[in-house]
């Protein structure tokens, strides 16, 4: 295939993904173990600055602002790491495509866990002053750029060692790390909050997930050493030269799958955050309810997304990723409206309840097909720099404004009602740009 001049399109499938000469012990249940429990420590970090915002940060980092513009500086510097993930897509995609997905995996976890515990290291805004949040901001990019290497590589890996029949199930089980990934820093965070009184939870009980971290870099280090390279890389390296500048390549060859997979994700990312971060600030900034309640119905729905992603993503092996796609976008849409009533009760059942329908089941069927989906787009000589790119920009527009965006028609509008529109549209947005998407086919 030639630089900037697409193949014929859309023939019989390539079986470039699959794993020929694979060694006998390699099984695809280990590598996506492997990459599941990667994604798992890399989403811990990320995810415990995203809860941590909600519950610490406005008040440690910003604490000369009113309670909900606190959040709202705080979440600014939420949407910041989100920024940075592009660039660790592009940098780290770069190298994945030309020296091998493995090494990148291992550096992307060192970096992201290492800026981790440094969160859990920074004085707060009463003991340096302004230094603190530009601190933490410095160290936020630094985890977005970690993600955004992180993410790409393991999501390649498993795709291209699975049989093409399995890849929606075995990518699948990829995401369940994300969930996880979430729920593991609510337990810690709940159980501290818990046990400690608000004052010695915001003095230092919040920074000990944070260290906890560097554990799980070790963990992490240790598990990816376990598995091989991926069969399509190796293919690549076998058969022709990687890529001169993989993300240029995928820009000049594929522009309308990656405009599509970035407008498909916004409203993926975006209401995950929604339902998982946005929801704690309304429920304790706005309804004045008990912190432990709406922490209580995120790990509801985190543990229930972490059963539902794999029946989604074998789903999607059967009927086809976009059906599963698009159905689970506009269940999201007509779930916005009763999500906000069901939270706005105020019963605790109906907003545990609402939270795991929203992550269980609207962000549960999206995220199950996602990852052979998207990962499918490209072909395997430009397919971590090209599922990087839609992966690491469509958040900035999804998650990273979500909660930001939601909080600030939250102030303007002192109502739920914009927020619900806003979820809408993502929804009927992202329903409409699968349409676009098309998986790559070579003869």
């Amino acid at each position: 295939m030639s630089f900037g001049t697409p193949t014929t399109p859309y023939a019989t499938p390539r079986d470039d993904s699959v794993p020929i000469d694979e060694p006998a012990g390699q099984a695809i249940g280990k590598v996506a173990l492997a990459s599941a429990i990667g994604t798992a420590i890399e989403y811990f970090d990320f995810n415990l600055y995203g809860i941590a915002t909600a519950l610490v940060f406005n008040k440690i980092f910003f604490p000369s602002f009113d309670p909900l513009v606190g959040t709202l500086a705080a979440f600014s510097t939420f949407f910041l790491g989100y920024c940075a993930r592009p660039l660790g897509g592009v940098l780290f995609g770069h190298f994945g495509d030309r020296l091998g997905r493995k090494v990148v995996l291992m550096i992307t976890i060192v970096i992201m866990g290492l800026g981790t515990v440094a969160i859990g290291l920074m004085p707060s805004y009463a003991t340096i002053g302004v230094w603190a949040p530009i601190g933490l901001v410095a160290l936020r990019v630094l985890q977005g750029i970690g993600i955004g290497g992180e993410y790409g590589g393991g999501m390649v890996m498993t795709v291209e060692h699975a049989p093409p029949g399995r890849r929606g199930f075995y990518s699948s089980m990829v995401h369940i790390g994300v969930p996880f990934g979430f729920l593991v820093p609510i337990l810690l965070l709940a159980l501290l909050s818990a046990i400690m009184d608000d004052a010695t939870f915001l003095a230092w009980g919040w920074r000990l997930p944070f260290l906890f971290s560097i554990v799980l870099v070790g963990l992490g280090l240790w598990i990816r050493f376990q598995i091989s390279e991926s069969p399509a890389f190796r293919r690549v390296l076998a058969t022709e030269k990687p890529a001169a500048i993989p993300a240029w390549e995928a820009i000049c060859t594929y522009p309308k799958s990656i405009l599509c997979g970035i407008g498909a994700k916004i409203a993926e990312s975006g209401l995950f955050n929604i339902y998982a971060a946005f929801s704690i600030v309304y429920c304790v900034v706005t309804l004045h309810l008990a912190r432990q309640t709406v922490l209580n119905g995120v790990l509801i729905g985190c543990a229930v997304e972490c059963f539902t992603l794999p029946y989604f993503g074998a789903l999607s092996d059967r009927i086809g990723r976009r059906a599963v796609y698009a159905g689970g976008m506009i269940f999201q849409l007509l779930l916005a409206w009763p999500f906000f009533l069901m939270v706005n009760s105020g019963q605790t059942g109906l907003i545990w309840l609402a939270i795991a329908l929203g992550l269980g089941f609207g962000h549960g069927s999206v995220y199950g097909a996602q990852g052979a989906y998207f990962s499918e787009l490209f072909p395997a000589r430009i397919r971590y720099s090209g599922l990087s790119l839609v992966q690491q920009i469509g958040p900035i527009l999804g998650g990273g404004l979500s909660p930001l965006i939601a909080t600030a028609v939250l102030a303007a509008y002192g109502g739920y009602g914009a927020v619900v529109a806003y979820m809408a549209a993502m929804a009927l947005f992202s329903s409409l740009c699968t349409l676009g998407l098309r998986a790559y086919r070579e003869t």
